[in-house]
């Protein structure tokens, strides 16, 4: 009974997968990914260019006793 061994155990650690080791379809789901960030990326873009969209909300004209 050694005094170090209580508690959960760590997991073993999985090799690296390898760039050879991807099929079509990750291929596919990548380049998809890639294009989804550059469409995102380019509407963000377009939005700070715009000014505010919103005109927030309902504005109060003086202060009411």
């Amino acid at each position: 009974m050694s005094g170090r061994q209580g508690g959960k155990l760590k997991p073993l650690k999985q090799g690296k997968k390898k760039a050879s080791d991807l099929d079509e379809a990750d291929v596919e789901f990548k380049k998809k990914q890639q294009e989804e960030q550059k469409r995102l990326k380019e509407l963000k873009d377009r939005a700070k260019q715009g000014g505010p969209l919103g005109g927030g909300g309902i504005k109060k004209s003086g202060s009411k006793k």
